[in-house]
């Protein structure tokens, strides 16, 4: 990401200001998001003293909770299942005294330290430093058969989930240079790879799309788009439609044993960007090196500002980095 220059409060005027009312709880360091990135910062903001308060949101553990298995999280030798990683790095973060809370952040207003925050549309606090990690939310078709798989030959992360395929046949929807950058990946484990175009070309870089196309165990699917994904307890199947030009189609049907999504993330960022400086496609920007954002006191980590990994272990290496940012900073101030 491009090199941002750290915002002073007080050349903020131009930002959109909200009006909150009410009595304001006051806190040292509020967390946003409960993931990886999240809990993590809670456990280094906790040992540091800074009393860290943290807002699951509304999928508390974030996108591992959708996960089955994770097997490449360092300290997990046999695996571990998404939902119960998740509740061992909360069960760490409140043993040094994080203040955990179900709720939602709803609004805030970043124009001036303490930073006012609203929770449910209804709990004002205040706080010193804020760091962000509400994470990026994974592009799915919005089948519900695709609801009906996820976790189960369903997934949105092939660095993640494709070693459970290894020596199988999957598909890969999208023709970005996601999709084909999960399909390389994929085709490095598994017997087949598909990969699902709608259109009747690849979008991807040059470079990319050379890749695939040179890649043995690739079948690229160009004009066809997924009806419906089958199977019993597990993927077995796929449905697609084949356009053969209008109005002419064919239904299509093809074996497999995992179906990815490469249609990329959407970061959850909405309701920062009056305040935080994002790119183009919507991540928080950070100052190289650091989680520092255009606001001092305001800090963001994992995939809330990494649109490259999207790893849940270098999220939870730059929560790590925004508590120690934090804690800096506010040692600064005093």
């Amino acid at each position: 990401m491009d090199f941002i220059k750290p915002m002073n409060l007080n050349e903020n005027d131009d930002k959109k200001s909200v009006d909150f009312n009410g009595e304001a709880e006051k806190i040292k360091c509020l967390i946003i998001g409960s993931g990886p990135a999240g809990y993590t910062a809670a456990i280094y903001a906790a040992r540091a003293n800074l009393n860290p308060v943290i807002i699951q949101g509304m999928e508390p553990g974030g996108q591992l909770t959708t996960t089955t298995e994770v097997e490449n999280f360092p300290g997990y030798p046999d695996g571990v299942t998404g939902p119960v990683m998740m509740e061992d790095l909360k069960a760490q973060a409140e043993r040094f005294g994080t203040d955990t809370r179900w709720g939602e952040v709803t609004k805030v207003d970043f124009s001036q330290r303490p930073f006012k925050v609203i929770v449910d549309d209804e709990k004002l606090i205040e706080a010193e430093v804020v760091i962000i990690a509400t994470g990026a939310t994974a592009k799915y078709l919005g089948l519900e058969s695709e609801e009906k798989f996820k976790g189960f030959g369903v997934s949105a992360c092939a660095t993640c989930d494709g070693f459970f395929y290894k020596g199988k046949d999957v598909a890969v929807v999208g023709g970005g240079d996601t999709a084909c950058e999960e399909a390389s990946y994929l085709a490095g484990l598994c017997n087949k790879v598909y990969m699902i175009v709608r259109k009747p070309y690849l979008r991807a870089s040059k470079a990319m799309q050379k890749r695939v196309e040179n890649t043995p165990n690739i079948e690229i699917l160009y004009e066809h788009n997924t009806k419906e994904i089958t199977g019993d307890k597990v993927v077995t199947g796929v449905t697609l439609i084949k356009r053969k030009g209008q109005p002419d189609e064919e239904e299509v049907k093809i074996k497999i044993d995992g179906f990815f999504l490469g249609i990329g993330h959407k970061p959850n960022t909405d309701i920062f960007k009056d305040f935080i400086e994002v790119d183009e496609t919507g991540y928080i920007k950070t100052i190289p090196g650091t989680s520092k954002t255009n606001i001092e006191g305001v800090f963001a980590a994992g995939d809330v500002q990494d649109s490259t990994y999207r790893q849940a272990v270098t999220a939870a290496g730059s929560g790590c980095m925004a508590a120690l940012d934090a804690e800096r900073f506010l040692g600064e101030q005093e």
